[in-house]
């Protein structure tokens, strides 16, 4: 088995479980880390025994001695982070959202073919037993064509504490605050939600109409001096490629959900539910004769592999793997689209 030696850039909050899933992995060295910030750097790279320190990208390329990245930077910097090691030929693992715009994550996509590397954005409800099976049985013909579906992503951290005290904490400014960064619930959760229902529908969206809110949520509406301006909410209203219509719908506003997915795919033989909820991944299914009676019915899911081993599983065999860069541009198709249409107040907008 060939060792793969993995660099880390950005060694933030989500860096760590980066870290802990592949150090988990048989062959897999954690070789260095990348940070502009010399102490965050250095305390994470103590933490997970890196030996490799560098506070720049030119600085590691400079040494070379790795074969991968997993790119955990912030959303807004991922372009400009990912692809000066394109070019120098190394294969790529980068956070979602690909990308903020279309343009630049379609250049991330193009720069990832042309240097024919492993490219992979970590949609990590991918992880989900539940709904990589759900995938295969609609391409298998379990439902027969998808006619309609119904898609919502429910968190609740702006209800409640049990995340930790947002309103005076500058840790989530970059989910708050647009001048930092963020693109909201959208770009935050969105994307997951519309890889989720997509993915198992194995449909693309052809038009989409949206609506983004934002809620009056702090005293004076800012933490510090960033206005809290990002959308919490929003509702769309989609049309997939063959003309199936649906819902999908996110919230940091869902009280009574903490992190939780829920989808269902209605076709013209039979309907799934597929969720994410309570850590837990369920399929249930109304199939066949059991249509006349609308009876659901668990259906058991085989384990998958995780987006961290597949990603290293076809730097081995040279395979790509999906979720890839293309599919983490489309997506960013559809939510520029969603903030088109918000802005515009289009009824319905193709993507």
């Amino acid at each position: 088995m060939s060792t793969i030696r993995l660099l880390i850039v950005g060694t933030g909050g989500m860096a760590n479980g980066h870290a802990e899933a592949f150090a988990a992995i048989d062959g897999v060295t954690l070789c260095g880390g990348i940070d502009t910030n010399p102490e965050r750097l250095a305390a994470f790279c103590d933490k997970h025994n890196i030996p490799n320190r560098f506070t720049s990208i030119d600085e590691a390329l400079a040494w070379g001695e790795f074969d991968a990245v997993t790119n955990v930077t912030p959303d807004a910097v991922h372009h400009a982070t990912t692809l000066p090691f394109l070019a120098a030929g190394k294969h790529v693992l980068c956070e979602k959202p690909l990308a903020v715009t279309v343009s630049d994550a379609d250049e991330m996509a193009q720069a990832a073919e042309a240097a024919g590397v492993i490219n992979m954005v970590n949609l990590s409800y991918r992880n989900g037993p539940a709904l990589i099976h759900a995938a295969k049985l609609v391409a298998e013909g379990a439902i027969g064509e998808v006619r309609h579906f119904e898609a919502s992503y429910l968190q609740s951290w702006l209800t409640q504490p049990a995340w930790g005290e947002w309103s005076t904490n500058d840790t989530w400014l970059w989910r708050l605050s647009t001048a930092h960064g963020s693109k909201g619930v959208l770009g935050d959760i969105g994307v997951h939600i519309l890889d989720f229902a997509t993915h198992a529908a194995a449909l693309d969206v052809q038009s989409l109409s949206c609506n983004l809110t934002t809620f009056d949520k702090a005293p004076g509406g800012k933490i510090g001096d960033y206005t809290l301006d990002a959308n919490d909410s929003f509702t769309m209203h989609v049309t997939l490629a063959n003309g199936a219509v649906g819902v999908v719908h996110a919230s940091r506003m869902a009280s009574g959900h903490f992190n939780d997915l829920f989808m269902r795919l209605h076709g013209t033989k039979g309907a799934l539910d597929v969720r994410f909820a309570g850590n837990k991944s369920i399929l249930r299914g109304c199939l066949g004769d059991d249509l006349l009676t609308a009876t659901w019915k668990d259906i058991p899911v085989p384990d998958v592999q995780t987006n961290y081993q597949r990603f290293i599983a076809a730097i081995r065999s040279g395979e790509m793997v999906a979720p890839d860069f293309r599919r983490g541009a489309q997506l960013q198709r559809v939510m520029d689209a969603a903030e088109r249409s918000d802005a515009d107040g289009s009824r319905m907008l193709p993507v």
